[in-house]
């Protein structure tokens, strides 16, 4: 399928440990949108949070507090408030359990003060230097210190409930979730945090608020890749087209993604999109073309080690070969497709192409040679190229997101750097071809274009 929404976490995911976007991450979210992809993060923070980084990396929408509050950069899509009845029972319950408690709203989390520090920066690097076994005892020495300097006031609690409250952020052990669950059957709950549990409407989640932009902007859930590193981001994972786990995530969450890339300290998320397709990595060295399209195949080509050229050279007679046989195959997969089944016609056609090479070869054979051979091999090409855009033109068809289809699908074949020998030699042991699973999505993404055209007015 073609990927037309990309949604990323943002703890873990977006942000490295010194919670900051890498290099490779904001040039990767660039390509995207210059793609024309629309770009995300799907997160239990709040819109107060987030905004910087919707204005710093120019993100299209933002779906914030577990679905509940949904934006984008100049307009509110989606908000649902917790119902204030059901917010008096939370609170009490916390209170008289002596829980920390704290309650998202547009303009960020208000409460507990244990709960401020464990959500800032600070307290979030914190956590990850803390070893398991002694997290509980580091828990415990900051809600002392916390509440000696805060102390949770549920009064004042009860008056901020008088604007709208999107999500509760509560400090509970793993243990105490399903009795919450039993207590409020009408809330969902959630984890991305070892310390505190997210508390939602229920049916609410982050996939249900990819859902509700895809109805937005068009577009499905199969066409969309998403990235996370918790156990909170099951859901979104296994729901998308494509899942993505970090590679400092959960193992879990690793068992069920479909793609597991490298580490939020390591470029985890380039590597996966250029994996996928969807971006091109710079090469350490050589050009880097206008055409957009070349770039991706370059990068194709350089996953399966393949000894790319970076000054123009000639094919001898074996490469140039090979690569004229290849065409010739999908020439071939053209006339099927075009006898629509009859195979007398299909029969024709080829004794037809066979007529067609030997013209062909007469007309060209009786020509002086080219003075430079390089020139003519890139003269035949660039006809090529421009002849199939010329048929694609005739037939109404848009191949950009076609192509990029393709090229998604064969970036999906091929583990990164697979050692395949010279693949140059015997372009058919390097297909750049239509694989079965292209085919779906095309099918999709030409009904879009048939059913496009027939809302243009005449």
């Amino acid at each position: 399928m073609a990927i037309k929404a990309v949604f990323f976490d943002i703890d873990g995911t977006l942000l490295n440990d010194s919670k900051r976007v890498e290099k490779a991450t904001a040039l990767a979210i660039k390509q995207l949108k210059e793609q024309g992809i629309l770009v995300g993060v799907a997160t239990g923070r709040g819109p107060g949070f987030v905004q910087p980084f919707m204005d710093n990396l120019g993100l299209d929408v933002a779906v914030t507090y577990n679905g509940q509050y949904i934006f984008t950069r100049d307009k509110i899509l989606y908000q649902n408030q917790l119902p204030k009845p059901l917010l008096y029972r939370v609170i009490r319950y916390a209170g008289d359990k002596k829980r920390e408690i704290s309650l998202g709203t547009a303009s960020g989390l208000v409460g507990s003060g244990l709960i401020e520090m464990g959500t800032s920066n600070f307290g979030q690097m914190i956590s990850r230097l803390v070893p398991k076994k002694l997290a509980k005892t580091v828990e415990n020495t900051f809600k002392k210190i916390i509440r000696r300097i805060k102390p949770q006031n549920m009064d004042y609690l009860k008056t901020l409930m008088r604007e709208p409250v999107f999500q509760v952020v509560l400090i509970a052990t793993a243990g105490e979730g399903q009795k919450l669950r039993d207590k409020f059957p009408q809330i969902t709950i959630t984890r991305s945090s070892p310390y505190s549990i997210d508390l939602i409407s229920q049916g609410q989640s982050k996939l249900k608020g990819i859902e509700r932009v895809g109805e937005f902007f068009e577009f499905d859930l199969d066409e969309v890749m998403a990235f996370g590193d918790s156990d909170n981001d099951m859901e979104m994972l296994t729901g998308v087209g494509i899942g993505v786990a970090m590679g400092n995530g959960h193992d879990k969450l690793k068992s069920i993604a479909d793609y597991t890339t490298d580490s939020n300290n390591r470029d985890g998320i380039s590597k996966a999109l250029a994996h996928h397709g969807l971006i091109h990595l710079e090469p350490d060295q050589g050009f880097k073309s206008h055409d957009d399209n070349f770039n991706k195949v370059k990068t194709y080509h350089s996953t399966r080690d393949v000894s790319l050229n970076h000054t123009p050279r000639l094919y001898d007679i074996g490469e140039g070969g090979n690569h004229a046989q290849s065409k010739i195959e999908d020439i071939v997969a053209f006339l099927y497709a075009a006898s629509q089944g009859d195979h007398h016609q299909f029969t024709q056609s080829l004794l037809d192409l066979h007529a067609a090479i030997d013209q062909a070869a007469q007309q060209v054979g009786s020509r002086p040679h080219p003075e430079t051979p390089l020139v003519g091999e890139v003269a035949a090409l660039t006809d090529l190229l421009y002849h199939t855009y010329g048929s694609f033109v005739l037939m109404g068809v848009d191949p950009k997101p076609l192509f990029d289809v393709v090229h998604e699908s064969s970036m999906r074949q091929v583990p990164l750097k697979a050692k395949t020998g010279n693949d140059t030699q015997n372009p058919r042991t390097n297909p750049w071809q239509k694989s079965d699973t292209a085919t779906p999505a095309i099918k999709k993404e030409l009904d879009r274009q048939i059913h496009k055209s027939l809302q243009r007015k005449p």
